[in-house]
């Protein structure tokens, strides 16, 4: 839900955007109800894959000023020992692999840009786990500590370039949320109040607000949505 929020938001406010996934079927639905958005089919957990993927990109499309990782996933128990080696697998895959590979594979288009723009979609689990999410917590954890490595590769590249002179272009940016909702969610428990949850819509605005804003001031930085 909120891969096809951002993709709508991104897309109205001018940006050619290419929705990347794993799902051809739900890639050729999202085209059919967002005309003008180009699609990708990888695996992102796949090093090889993506790297294909981002050549295919610029063949197509040139220059890349933008990394949106949406890619999610979720599991958990009751306790501690719960925290089984099937579950820290899948979310280390989900949520750590897929960052690796896609910010390596267009880190130098980012460097290169002159509006450049990473983000991804934490968790307020990352700093306050509970004992039977502790897999989904560190793999969150581990991913925001990717991309304060990726702000730092930036803010060091970028200050010292001499193709292109003067304050930093791009940045690396972590949204934290508690969870999601949108409006079906809303309008199938009219009796829930979802607390602290993050509208899709307003996620979606605020990663296409980045771009307004001045990457010194977004790099880097931890910005909480939760309520």
């Amino acid at each position: 839900m909120a891969g096809q929020a951002t993709t709508r938001a991104m897309a109205d406010a001018g940006a050619t955007v290419i929705a990347v996934g794993s799902s051809a079927q739900r890639l050729t639905v999202l085209a059919q109800q967002l005309p003008g958005v180009d699609t990708e089919v990888a695996d992102l957990r796949d090093e090889a894959a993506v790297q294909d993927l981002a050549a295919r990109v610029r063949a197509r499309h040139g220059a890349v000023d933008g990394l949106v990782h949406l890619v999610g996933g979720y599991r958990g128990g009751a306790g501690f020992t719960t925290n089984s080696d099937d579950d820290w697998r899948f979310l280390s895959a989900a949520l750590v692999d897929t960052l690796r590979h896609s910010t390596v594979a267009f880190h130098d288009d980012l460097v290169r840009s002159p509006a450049g723009r990473a983000v991804i979609v934490s968790a307020t689990a990352a700093i306050a786990p509970t004992a039977g999410a502790a897999n989904y917590a560190a793999a969150k954890a581990a991913a925001e500590a990717w991309m304060l490595a990726l702000a730092d590769s930036l803010r060091r590249l970028q200050s010292g370039r001499a193709d292109q002179p003067g304050p930093q272009t791009s940045a690396a940016t972590i949204m934290v949320i508690k969870a999601l909702v949108d409006d079906r969610m809303r309008a199938e428990h009219p009796e829930r109040r979802f607390p602290g949850y993050t509208h899709v819509d307003e996620l979606a605005a605020r990663i296409v607000g980045l771009w307004s804003t001045d990457a010194m001031e977004v790099n880097g930085a931890r910005i909480l949505l939760a309520g």
